[in-house]
């Protein structure tokens, strides 16, 4: 399967990222991609006030990705925010076109390095899937990264590729976390991980500010933790072809779902 990693800058214009949206969708479709994943966040960059920007997921900002998707002829995977019965948002994957119609509210919240993201995103309840062309993928956001169980029960229901957009904190050591943790949950899962993050504002010339704005570094990791491709700080597009075949033979090497205990 061919994967495009669409790695942009989200603006707080959620119609101006609509653009975006449909120039890597676009792209992605003419690299002969299936599937496009834009980062978490691309309806909307952090740092601004998220109530007032969310909308359902049968409003008009994800009725038009889905006819973004449907033109390219492609699955697009994006991240939007939804509104939440408590007042809050919910932090939210869009999953839509070539037969996909899903939705993926973030579970762990990223309260963290001095963030609460907890004060204004509502969590999610559960894992979610997707099925593209027969196989099944996961879908995960950010700081799900740093959760193992995640990725091990998105393996357990048959996901050989999980997909993990993000919008990663900037800060010391944060590049060499996020290089780590996409392989480990590669190891942890015996799946392809392909994690989209936000490129660095800086590189846009924007500023970065105090809220997680992305450190770009989009990669895709194989089974047992090797790095496939991965792009820089700047905004581009990374197109890598996954054998998902691959995934049953590292589960019979190195069958770790099977034997863990805990």
């Amino acid at each position: 399967m061919r994967i495009a990693l669409a790695q942009i800058v989200s603006t707080p214009s959620p119609e101006d990222n609509l653009g975006l949206v449909a120039d890597g969708a676009r792209a992605a479709a003419e690299a002969g991609a299936r599937v496009v994943v834009f980062p978490e966040a691309t309806m909307c960059c952090f740092g601004v006030k998220l109530g007032p920007v969310a909308e359902p997921l049968d409003g008009p900002w994800a009725g038009r990705v889905r006819t973004i998707a449907a033109d390219a002829g492609i699955t697009v995977v994006a991240g939007m925010f939804t509104p939440a019965e408590d007042g809050r948002v919910h932090n939210t994957l869009l999953a839509t076109g070539g037969e996909v119609e899903a939705s993926y509210e973030k579970i762990h919240l990223f309260d963290a390095f001095g963030f609460a993201e907890s004060d204004t995103v509502a969590p999610g309840t559960g894992p979610r899937t997707i099925q593209v062309d027969g196989r099944t993928i996961g879908l995960t956001t950010c700081y799900d990264l740093r959760f193992p169980g995640l990725y091990q029960e998105l393996g357990d229901r048959g996901a050989q590729l999980v997909l993990a957009p993000a919008s990663w904190g900037a800060g010391p050591g944060k590049r060499e976390q996020w290089d780590l943790l996409v392989r480990a949950r590669a190891l942890d899962s015996t799946a392809f991980v392909a994690a989209c993050d936000q490129a660095d504002p800086v590189t846009a010339g924007r500023e970065r500010g105090k809220a997680p704005t992305g450190i770009g570094a989009s990669l895709v990791a194989d089974p047992y933790g090797a790095v496939l491709g991965q792009l820089g700080a700047e905004p581009g597009q990374l197109v890598v072809d996954v054998d998902l075949d691959e995934v049953d033979a590292a589960r019979k090497a190195i069958p770790v779902l099977a034997n863990r205990r805990f």
